[in-house]
């Protein structure tokens, strides 16, 4: 069965499902299949290997570049352009894929007009979000993107809290803001110093997130 927002054109190719830290974009790495993500979250970037021995995946990433939710086409410009993968993607939570071979993936592009509207629009969508990425960078201080970074990554608790569990080390996460991880601690001092947030572990409680709102200007 088709998940919603699937087009019915790929039902001829099955769902895989893939578990949560996987490597599904290979950076320099030329593509052999088309992939299609039905469901989940993929967070896109440069990754690097992590030491052997530690727990968690094989690769984190130390530069984060956007996230794509499902279902949508997966860096579908490489298959498009015949390039390599411009960024390493990792599954941030169990996906659901269809994979599709580059020369049948080629071969519908130039026949089906749905298959080729559904490609364009993934793309569309990719470009507008590494633009609004980019100009959020450039427009926002420290404060405002760590702000907007919480309320992105925000799950409410059984008691209702919302809170943020830091799966990555503090430097990764500056890193994805574009900012030094001194600045980050920095940050993190002041915003707990307006009860903005409190914790001091792996896990931030959002004590304002009005406030954290108005902060990120969203």
């Amino acid at each position: 069965m088709l998940a919603s927002g699937t087009p019915n054109f790929l039902s001829a190719y099955p769902v895989h499902t893939v578990a949560e830290g996987a490597v599904l974009l290979r950076r320099g790495a030329r593509p052999t299949q088309a992939v299609f993500l039905e469901s989940g979250r993929v967070v896109l970037g440069l990754a690097v290997a992590t030491a052997p021995g530690d727990a968690g995946p094989s690769s984190v990433l130390e530069h984060q570049l956007g996230v794509v939710q499902g279902p949508c086409w997966l860096e579908v410009n490489a298959a498009v352009l015949g390039l390599p993968s411009a960024v390493d993607g990792l599954a941030e939570s169990q996906v659901q894929l269809r994979w599709v071979p580059i020369d049948e993936f080629q071969a519908q592009l130039t026949q089906s007009a749905q298959w080729t509207r559904s490609v364009l629009t993934d793309m569309a969508r990719a470009y507008r979000r590494q633009a609004e990425l980019a100009v959020s960078r450039l427009a926002k201080d420290a404060e405002a993107r760590f702000a907007e970074w919480l309320l992105s990554q925000a799950q409410s608790s059984h008691m209702g809290v919302m809170a943020v569990r830091l799966q990555q080390r503090k430097r990764l996460i500056a890193a994805q803001l574009g900012i030094a991880p001194e600045t980050l601690s920095r940050v993190l001092r002041h915003l707990r110093e307006r009860s903005l947030i409190s914790g001091s572990g792996r896990v931030l409680n959002l004590v304002d997130p009005k406030g954290l709102r108005s902060l990120a200007g969203v």
